[in-house]
């Protein structure tokens, strides 16, 4: 049993070499460590990000919302996870998922947060180019379409009559193929339309 306990250093060496980012916090919700990887994405000192330096990499956009989530958690000692950018080593911002989890001393009281971040932006990325085609395709059929209640061709934005069909075609993905429904077969076709619906 006791040669599969790991010693100090290789906790160590299993903190800082982990393929993920880790942070902890004191009970003040002051930073006080960073590990390798961690300091190895932003290109800072431990001392830079040390208590509230790190939020200096946080993007000025996302600054306000981090912060509300990360001390609205502390406050309540919950577990809490976020998404925000962060500046990377060479100057661009990257998404990050962070989640905070609150961690107790060797007393049972409470010590702070141990954190864990990893790079997110691809799959923000995709999310939102998702969004972009979906908003797109819901635009090209939002709105009144112009009918006519007689033949059903549509007016387009330039005043030109079109059948429906064409329209739907230029304005989504849609494609048609074509049939002729009972109503109208009983009524163009009634010789074919006994054959088909005999009774």
């Amino acid at each position: 049993m006791a040669d599969s306990l790991l010693g100090f250093e290789e906790y160590k060496t299993l903190v800082e070499q982990a393929p993920i980012m880790v942070w902890r916090s004191g009970a003040n919700a002051e930073c006080n460590y960073f590990n390798e990887r961690w300091l190895a994405f932003t290109g800072r000192s431990m001392e830079q990000e040390y208590g509230n330096g790190w939020a200096e990499g946080v993007h000025p956009e996302d600054y306000q919302k981090c912060l509300k989530i990360y001390l609205g958690a502390f406050g309540k000692r919950e577990i809490f996870e976020m998404e925000y950018r962060l500046r990377r080593h060479d100057g661009i911002y990257r998404w990050i998922f962070d989640r905070g989890v609150p961690f107790l001393n060797s007393q049972g009281g409470f010590a702070g947060y141990i954190g864990s971040c990893i790079d997110v932006t691809e799959k923000v990325e995709a999310q939102e180019t998702l969004q972009k085609a979906q908003m797109a395709e819901m635009n090209k059929l939002r709105g009144l379409l112009p009918i006519c209640a007689s033949c059903k061709r549509v007016r387009d934005d330039k005043g030109y009559w079109s059948m429906i069909e064409v329209y739907i075609r230029e304005h989504s993905e849609a494609e048609f193929s074509h049939g002729i429904c009972p109503t109208c077969a009983k009524e163009l076709y009634p010789d074919i339309y006994k054959e088909l619906y005999p009774d």
